[in-house]
């Protein structure tokens, strides 16, 4: 079954060195994404609750401003990102997520990106 790109976007209250905190290393990460992530150069395994766990390879990084990373168990066409973005206008920092969801699955995708969200502002602050 092929995916679906989808794109969301989240106001953050914080600055960007306070997002990268959170989205740019394995300790940042763990709080908020996963209940535990360790990384070994680009490599990364998430776990969450007892059995659960996933690795990723980290794809590209830019610090400071985005995380690309990609499933080891999934395609070489489908990743992850996170990116921050400053709006000129509102003077607000956006986190952007690109993902891939299964065909009819979007709206899954999104609703735990917004759960994961809501992780990531309660362990924050932002």
């Amino acid at each position: 079954m092929s995916k679906e790109k989808i794109y969301i976007e989240y106001p953050m209250k914080g600055s960007a060195s306070m997002i990268w905190k959170y989205i740019g290393t394995a300790s940042g990460l763990s709080p908020w994404f996963a209940d535990r992530v360790e990384s070994i150069d680009k490599n990364y395994r998430f776990y969450w609750g007892k059995t659960e766990q996933r690795s990723a390879h980290l794809v590209a990084q830019r610090n400071g401003v985005y995380v690309k990373f990609r499933w080891d168990d999934e395609s070489q066409s489908t990743y992850f990102e996170m990116r921050i973005a400053y709006n000129e206008l509102t003077r607000e920092h956006t986190l952007e997520i690109t993902d891939f969801a299964e065909k009819g699955e979007a709206d899954d995708q999104r609703d735990l990106w917004d759960s994961q969200i809501e992780n990531l502002r309660r362990q924050s602050g932002m």
